[in-house]
C-alpha cells in the first residue's frame, strides 16, 4: 500500500480458484501448490489484499509447476484491504496493518509486519519438518516488506521482494543472512529513494549483482 494507485487497481480475488487447495499450516490457512514431495517450498506472502488473489494464485501455480511446493499464507486472517473499504473501517485497518512510512497512515506501528513474520517462521518450522530441506521466501507489497525482515534468518535461503512498500536502512542491513533480491517495475512510484537503493548498492557491492531486467533493482 505504498500510494493510491494501489486501491485504484485492486486484484482480482476468487477463494475458490486455483489447483491447489487451502490448508492449515503453522495455525494459518494458505493456499497450496506444487509438489507437495519437493525438498524445495516457497513462501510466498501477498499484498494488503490477502492472498485469494487471482493473479497472485496463478503465480504460486506457475512456481509451484517448476517442482516447488508452493504456500501462499493467510497472513491478514480473513481481515484484508478491499478498495470500497468504508471510511471508518479504513481508518482503523490501516494503522493496525501498515507500517511506518505508509501512503496514508504516516507513522503507526510496524506491528502487523512483524507479526507476519513470527507467523512465516512458523509455517517455515513445520514445512522443514516434513522434509522441505531449502525454503525461500517471495512479498508483493506489505509481503515484500515482511519478507526483508524474514531475510534476517537463517531459516531461508533466499528471499525475492517484488514492488516493494516502504523500506529503511534498518530493513536492509547487514544482518541479512542469505541473498536478498529486490524487484519493480522502472514506471512505478518509487517508495524507495534512489539515494537509499544506491547507498545499499554501495555497501553491498561485493555481495550484489545487478538485474538488468529490472533497472532499479539488484541482488544480494
Amino acid at each position: 500500500m505504498s500510494g493510491p494507485e494501489c486501491c485504484a487497481n485492486p486484484p482480482e480475488v476468487n477463494i475458490c480458484f486455483g489447483k491447489g487447495c487451502v490448508e492449515e499450516i503453522g495455525g494459518l490457512k494458505a493456499y497450496i501448490t506444487g509438489d507437495r514431495s519437493s525438498s524445495r517450498a516457497i513462501l510466498l506472502a501477498s499484498d494488503a489484499f490477502g492472498y485469494e488473489g487471482v493473479m497472485l494464485r496463478k503465480l504460486a501455480n506457475k512456481i509451484g509447476g517448476l517442482g516447488y511446493m508452493v504456500v501462499v499464507p493467510d497472513f491478514f486472517f480473513g481481515d484484508y484491504y478491499y478498495s470500497a473499504m468504508p471510511p471508518e473501517i479504513r481508518e482503523k485497518w490501516l494503522p493496525n496493518n501498515l507500517p511506518v512510512g505508509s501512503f496514508d497512515c504516516f507513522y503507526s506501528p510496524d506491528l502487523a509486519v512483524e507479526r507476519g513474520c513470527e507467523n512465516a517462521l512458523k509455517i517455515i518450522a513445520q514445512l522443514k519438518s516434513s522434509g522441505s530441506g531449502a525454503v525461500g521466501a517471495a512479498g508483493f507489497c506489505w509481503g515484500g516488506m515482511m519478507v526483508t525482515k524474514l531475510a534476517k534468518y537463517e531459516d531461508i535461503k533466499a528471499a525475492v521482494i517484488l514492488h516493494p512498500g516502504p523500506l529503511t536502512d534498518s530493513d536492509v542491513n547487514d544482518d541479512i543472512s542469505g541473498t536478498l533480491h529486490i524487484l519493480w517495475s522502472d514506471g512505478s512510484k518509487l517508495v524507495v529513494p534512489m539515494d537509499i537503493l544506491d547507498r545499499w548498492f554501495k555497501k553491498f557491492q561485493e555481495r550484489a549483482k545487478p538485474d538488468p531486467a529490472y533497472l532499479k533493482g539488484f541482488a544480494l
